[in-house]
């Protein structure tokens, strides 16, 4: 395992708001609350969903493609210079900005150091050889095993 999921990143011009509206749908505290972050999560040590201050969002049209959906993950890890080398090994570009990384099909994530009040990242990190594929509920699609 390379790392885990640490938010799922939605924009908004008043995160406060939307962290609110999600409080309340997953029945779930607010535990973090700055001017321009706000967290929804199970309790203070672990991930959940995180609110971010755009000012200037515009929300997505869906399903027209015209304004496209908007969010993306933070993804903790043991070590962020590890982490870079592996991600760009497995196909991702830098962005700008500080540890902002585009996958493959050109969606964001950042890499985070797994804060302290986490639990360590086991076995990591995972190696081709130690994935195994899992059955998926959908007939003929197969996932691979992940450890998070």
């Amino acid at each position: 395992m390379l790392g885990r999921i640490h938010h799922l990143i939605l924009d908004r011009p008043d995160a406060r708001s939307l962290a609110r509206f999600y409080s309340e749908l997953l029945g779930q505290p607010i535990t973090y609350d700055s001017e321009d972050f706000v967290v929804v999560a199970e309790n203070d040590t672990t991930s959940g969903l995180a609110f971010q201050l755009a000012a200037n969002h515009r929300p997505p049209t869906w399903p027209s493609p015209v304004i496209p959906q908007q969010m993306h993950l933070d993804m903790m890890v043991e070590s962020i210079v590890e982490a870079t080398a592996r991600v760009l090994a497995l196909g991702a570009r830098k962005l700008d900005g500080e540890d902002v990384f585009a996958d493959p099909a050109g969606h964001p994530f950042c890499l985070i150091k797994r804060p302290s009040w986490a639990a360590p990242l086991s076995n990591w990190p995972l190696t081709p050889d130690e994935r195994s594929p899992a059955p998926c509920s959908r007939p003929g699609l197969r996932l691979l095993r992940t450890r998070f």
